[in-house]
């Protein structure tokens, strides 16, 4: 076995081993997006949000988000 023929037997390897790679990776990514279509993760219920009187936000602030609205609304006409 000359140079020549180890080097082609290296690369003829080197292809098939690149070839499996390739098609497991592939079949791999259609699995998992079939899984995902079919299988979707179930939803996890929220948390009911308890009303607490510090949890409403003051009047003060609701009234200075809106001017900074409307004054944005109004610079952009």
């Amino acid at each position: 076995m000359d140079v020549f023929e180890a080097l082609s037997t290296a690369a003829n390897i080197m292809l098939l081993g690149m070839v499996c790679v390739f098609a497991f990776l592939g079949l791999l990514v259609i699995v998992i997006n079939t899984i995902a279509k079919y299988c979707p993760e179930e939803a996890k219920a929220a948390p009911a949000k308890q009303n607490n009187v510090n949890d409403q936000v003051s009047p003060d602030v609701v009234a200075a988000i809106s001017a900074a609205v409307h004054k944005y609304r109004k610079s952009r006409d």
